[in-house]
């Protein structure tokens, strides 16, 4: 099947990759020419496994190509699937603009009847509206069908090829029919492709987020009353998560979520539900625990490192703090919203300095940082995680990288000015910490005396 795919972003990126993998030949276009260059060599501008690999193969086999001329790579296409970004606005909705400038450029392209696919996450209607936009400036017959992705930063090829499920939100059954033959190869293993009204698909995709969020919030709620209390927090949560009506999915404390999904999408969910005057105190509260986290984590370096009689802008003025971790998740050099940068920019605010490393990560934080006036030049970034820790006054690990979770920690100890670490996402176990004579802060958990304190000296 002729297949275009609009945006070479993340979703852009895999479902043209995969699509081109099952025998389709597909054409992407991107606005970016510098980017469509690289990738037409095969080069992909993002860390996701197993992508470049698929991309290469696909373009050696003739069954890919990239492009900036939208009107080729749109003319002929009997399905055009939108990726484009839905960044969130300033009151938390979705911004649409790009979408509905892509209908218009659909419109405008097209030579024949053509099934539109919106990958990107939108609001409920927003179907409706981009096929009103094509079907006003266009002759030939077009069906907007919403088909959202559920792809993990990270699985994401692994996600597509091999779906929990398939949802297919149209008012047009031919066309639904035209989707579901594009997916037949991906759900051989009976996973089911869900038909829906398009209205219904649209809302799921935000539903289905909003949840993962809520678990996350709740388990990071229930982990600071933890601490208050004197629980452990891993016990409660395998207490509950054995529950086969919980499940222990996203139910781990830790700095909260990142990314480009789960912060946007919780806050246009939120906008939505307001927008229709629908109650939305659940959408808010899920923010706001997310938001407090990062805030949490900083309030605990502040406390114990922080001078209490210097001037409110620099209590860590001289503290040098180590951060392992920039992406917001492992496995994907994704910073945006992640969570270390938000505490970074803290540290940073109040007057220490930052030696921070990531082994995916570091270029694009380094890019996302610098951008940020108020803490230029406060931040080194470490090609190796054991010389961020050189000189620092404590360790804080803000993403769970496999490299960090077995760390040499007589070397750790050596390095750092004091054993002290901030385990942002509850990698150590504590009581091995305390064998190892650090001082360490977790999330839910009782903090670790350093030995001295611990023996009653």
């Amino acid at each position: 099947m002729q297949v275009c795919v609009i945006g070479s972003g993340y979703v852009g990126l895999v479902t043209a990759g995969c699509l081109a993998d099952s025998g389709n030949h597909v054409t992407a276009v991107d606005v970016d020419a510098a980017k469509v260059a690289a990738l037409g060599r095969g080069e992909c501008p993002i860390f996701e496994r197993g992508l470049e690999e698929l991309l290469r193969a696909n373009l050696a086999a003739g069954r890919l190509r990239f492009t900036t001329d939208f009107a080729s790579a749109a003319a002929d296409a009997k399905v055009l699937f939108i990726a484009v970004g839905t960044p969130g606005l300033p009151d938390g909705s979705a911004d649409l603009k790009i979408v509905e400038q892509v209908a218009q450029q659909i419109a405008a392209a097209l030579r024949g009847p053509a099934v539109v696919v919106t990958k990107s996450t939108v609001p409920v209607g927003t179907g409706a509206r981009i096929e009103a936009v094509i079907r006003e400036r266009c002759a030939h017959r077009v069906s907007v069908v919403s088909n959202p992705e559920f792809l993990k930063e990270g699985t994401a090829v692994d996600d597509f090829v091999r779906p929990d499920r398939v949802i297919i939100g149209c008012e047009d059954a031919e066309a639904g029919d035209t989707v579901a033959e594009l997916y037949k190869p991906f759900v051989r293993n009976n996973k089911p492709i869900l038909r829906m009204s398009r209205a219904a698909a649209e809302l799921t995709k935000y539903a289905a987020n909003a949840y993962l969020a809520a678990r996350i919030s709740f388990i990071n709620e229930i982990a600071e009353l933890c601490e208050q209390v004197g629980v452990d927090v891993d016990e409660v949560r395998r207490g509950i998560g054995l529950d086969a009506r919980i499940g222990q999915h996203f139910l781990y404390p830790g700095l909260g979520y990142g990314g480009s999904c789960f912060p946007k999408d919780v806050r246009a969910l939120a906008s939505t539900a307001e927008q229709v005057g629908a109650a939305n105190g659940i959408l808010h509260a899920v923010d706001l625990r997310n938001r407090r986290q990062c805030e949490r984590v900083f309030g605990w370096v502040l406390s114990r490192l922080g001078d209490a009689t210097a001037g409110s802008g620099s209590p860590l003025s001289g503290r040098r703090i180590a951060v392992w971790g920039l992406a917001f998740k492992p496995n994907t050099d994704d910073v945006r919203e992640a969570p270390a940068l938000a505490v970074i920019e803290r540290l940073a605010e109040a007057g220490a300095t930052v030696a921070a490393h990531d082994p995916r990560a570091l270029d694009n934080a380094r890019r996302a940082l610098e951008a940020r006036r108020r803490i230029a030049g406060r931040v080194t970034f470490c090609r190796d995680a054991y010389t961020a820790l050189d000189g620092a006054d404590g360790l804080l690990t803000a993403t769970e990288w496999m490299e960090y979770r077995s760390p040499d920690f007589d070397d750790v100890r050596r390095r750092l000015r004091q054993p002290l670490i901030f385990d942002g996402r509850n990698l150590y176990d504590p009581a091995m910490m305390g064998r190892y004579g650090f001082e360490y802060y977790s999330i839910g958990r009782p903090r670790v005396a350093p030995r001295a304190e611990a023996a009653g000296d």
